[in-house]
C-alpha cells in the first residue's frame, strides 16, 4: 500500500522521506547504498531505516480490485 506517514515504534515522522529515498536507492538509475541514503536524510533509528527499506509499494497492484 502506500507509506505509513509514521514509525509505528516510535511515531517520528518517515512519510516525507520516502520519494528521495525511492529516487536515490531504489530505482536502477540510482546507485547509492540504501544505508548512505538513509544516514543523509537523517534517519538515524533503526525502527524508521525500517520503515523505509522494507516497504513494497503495492497501491498500483491492489487499485484495480478497489
Amino acid at each position: 500500500m502506500m507509506i505509513p506517514v509514521r514509525c509505528f515504534t516510535c511515531g517520528n515522522v518517515v512519510s516525507e522521506h520516502w520519494q528521495e529515498y525511492k529516487a536515490r536507492a531504489e530505482t536502477q538509475m540510482g546507485n547509492e547504498d540504501p544505508g548512505k541514503v538513509l544516514d543523509d536524510l537523517g534517519v538515524e533509528r533503526h525502527c524508521c531505516r525500517r520503515m523505509l527499506v522494507a516497504h513494497k509499494d503495492l497501491v498500483d497492484i491492489v487499485a484495480p480490485y478497489q
